[in-house]
């Protein structure tokens, strides 16, 4: 059974509202993001080695509060072990926008985005060698969350689990897995929670299938997903990331949820982007500053901000502070982001006929 908790509206749309916008284009930066010295070797410079230095780290919007933390920390460490000024240019906004930028000549050192199929186009793009994922621990998977149900005050449809989503007369707000990397999350926790339990493919589509017809529409992102739920006041649930409704909780906003103990880990990827760093000659500082998003003290700050940590330590410092999982599985249970792209959202595949069956 799911765990019910509360959370307000006001803060929620803000929270998206500024989250997803492209929040910080650079943050004190201009429009040529290399560092004029640096060589192609992939080595800091000497000038690099004695002066300041600039990293640039493109993210997903939700995670700069845990970010604007954790970057004194690192600059500070880094200060006191090579006596270098080292400075961080900033960018958050939708994954899929950011890998999209990245890949446009957005010149990141880091990307820290929301699936790992937005890290896979930029390696595809040639800027990201292959085999990044085992570059960093844990799979290069830097911090999970899970998907939660937010319903209207006092949860008037009693919904607790995947299952109730599917009952006649239940209106459910999910952007459209098409478009948007979030509803990926979404379609895959709803396939899963029969496939992992004992189902087959039939029985998951068939689910699936009851599900979409009861989403009136498909707005293209999570933001506009919000928008549909709290300011037109559409439908009954809204699927959103247990990290979000936290952080809308934490500042003081009330929205009840719910938790299914049957759910998607939501696993967010790091990397270092190896063609910019070698242009930029700051391999060895993107490199350490990766590293320490894994410490205790990293993990620490994107628990305080909703996510759940890869940290096992931290894990059990805070295993009270998130609703507990009875069935967890990952997007490589379901086959891969490769297969699963394939199988169920290029053209033609599960989505779209499930589309087509409406």
């Amino acid at each position: 059974m799911g765990k019910l908790k509360f959370a307000s509206l006001k803060g929620f749309v803000s929270l998206f509202l500024v989250g997803v916008s492209l929040s910080a284009a650079l943050a004190s930066c201009s429009g040529n993001n290399s560092n004029p010295s640096a060589t192609s070797s992939g080595g800091a410079t000497p000038a690099a080695k004695t002066g300041d230095v600039e990293v640039t780290l493109v993210s997903y919007a939700v995670t700069r509060a845990a970010y604007e933390k954790i970057i004194p920390q690192f600059t500070a460490k880094w200060k006191q072990e090579h006596n270098q000024n080292l400075t961080f240019n900033q960018s958050y906004g939708g994954s899929g926008s950011q890998a999209r930028a990245v890949i446009d000549g957005l010149e990141a050192d880091v990307v820290a985005l929301a699936l790992a199929l937005d890290t896979k186009k930029i390696e595809q793009a040639g800027l990201i060698l292959p085999g990044w994922e085992t570059e960093a621990p844990n799979g290069a998977i830097v911090t999970k969350s899970v998907a939660a149900l937010v319903t209207r005050d006092g949860n008037p449809k009693k919904i607790q689990t995947w299952a109730d989503l599917a009952k006649d007369g239940v209106k459910v707000i999910t952007a459209n897995p098409k478009t948007s990397g979030g509803a990926r999350w979404n379609f895959l926790g709803l396939w899963g929670s029969i496939t992992r339990t004992g189902g087959d493919d039939a029985k998951a589509q068939e689910f699936v299938n009851k599900v979409y017809k009861n989403v009136p529409v498909l707005p293209k992102d999570a933001r506009e997903a919000s928008d549909v739920f709290f300011k037109q006041g559409q439908g009954d649930v809204l699927i959103n990331y247990e990290n979000e409704v936290i952080l809308a909780g934490l500042n003081g906003e009330k929205l009840p949820y719910v938790v299914p103990d049957v759910n998607i880990s939501i696993d967010n990827p790091v990397a270092v982007v190896d063609k910019n760093v070698d242009k930029h000659g700051t391999r060895e500082v993107a490199e350490a500053f990766v590293k320490f998003l894994y410490t205790p003290e990293a993990q620490r700050e994107f628990t305080k901000v909703g996510f759940r940590p890869v940290d096992p330590t931290v894990g059990e410092e805070v295993a009270n502070q998130f609703s507990k999982i009875k069935t967890l599985f990952t997007a490589q249970d379901l086959g891969g982001w490769d297969a699963i792209q394939k199988n169920f959202f290029d053209d033609g595949a599960v989505f779209d006929k499930i589309q087509s069956a409406k």
